[in-house]
């Protein structure tokens, strides 16, 4: 993946699951990692971990909701290696109900992390792109933003935004400055985004799923297959699932 080496990559919600797995990925691949979420501790870790190995990253806290996070985190990634190439919009949450639990608050927080963070991630490094008439935004959904099935109603919504505001980003961009817009929508992966779960009916609902779930390192290799893709080609949207998916 010789396209990767040396690149800039900013990734949110990388402390676990695909922003780990994509931030070691790229790392191994010689890009320039800036590793961002809440938990601090961890990030640092897996900094460590990557410089261990012989990678270059480097961690910062920022929280998603915050425009004023992301547009400090874009600060740091600029000053440290004065550009940056790719940002990865990975943060997110999936606190899913029946629309009949009346669960408002954890709408609220769906849209806020999963809509406002994406937007707010792009405002941060849309400037710097523009400026240098080159960069690439990549957006991780899902593939309930392709779908719509029983507890996900306002979760999909979300996902369906990404999706929406990817294409509109790529229309808007590509031919003007350059800058690639991909939205990546995985499948049933192991990540930690069960756990944002407190339906008891749903986590019932979702107990089978494991089984059939892929590991992150499938989503960060189609991540890295985006990434490396020569300039003057884009690739606009991968669905990743697991082979026994059928929805």
């Amino acid at each position: 993946m010789e396209n990767i080496e040396s690149k800039v990559v900013v990734l949110t919600g990388a402390s676990s699951g695909i922003g780990k797995a994509t931030a070691k990925l790229l790392a191994q691949q010689g890009a320039k990692v800036v590793l961002a979420a809440r938990r601090e501790d961890r990030l640092k870790e897996i900094v460590g971990e990557i410089v261990q190995a012989g990678g270059e990253a480097s961690p910062f806290k920022a929280d998603v909701v915050s425009p004023e996070d992301m547009k400090k985190l874009a600060e740091f990634a600029l000053t440290k290696y004065g550009r940056i190439d790719v940002l990865v919009n990975n943060a997110g949450i999936m606190p899913v109900s029946r629309l009949n639990e009346l669960r408002v608050h954890e709408w609220d927080q769906m849209i806020d992390v999963n809509i406002k963070g994406v937007l707010y991630g792009i405002a941060a490094v849309l400037p710097s792109m523009r400026e240098r008439q080159s960069g690439h935004i990549i957006n991780v959904a899902s593939v309930a933003g392709h779908t719509v099935s029983p507890a996900s109603a306002v979760y999909s919504a979300t996902k369906f935004a990404v999706r929406a505001i990817t294409e509109g980003l790529r229309q808007e961009e590509s031919a003007s400055s350059r800058i690639r817009a991909t939205v990546i929508s995985p499948g049933i992966t192991e990540t930690e985004l069960m756990n944002t779960v407190t339906s008891p009916e749903v986590q019932a609902m979702a107990a089978h799923l494991k089984d059939m779930s892929i590991p992150p390192e499938r989503i960060a290799g189609a991540i890295a297959y985006a990434i490396d893709m020569p300039e003057d080609a884009g690739v606009n949207e991968i669905v990743i699932r697991p082979t026994l998916q059928s929805m």
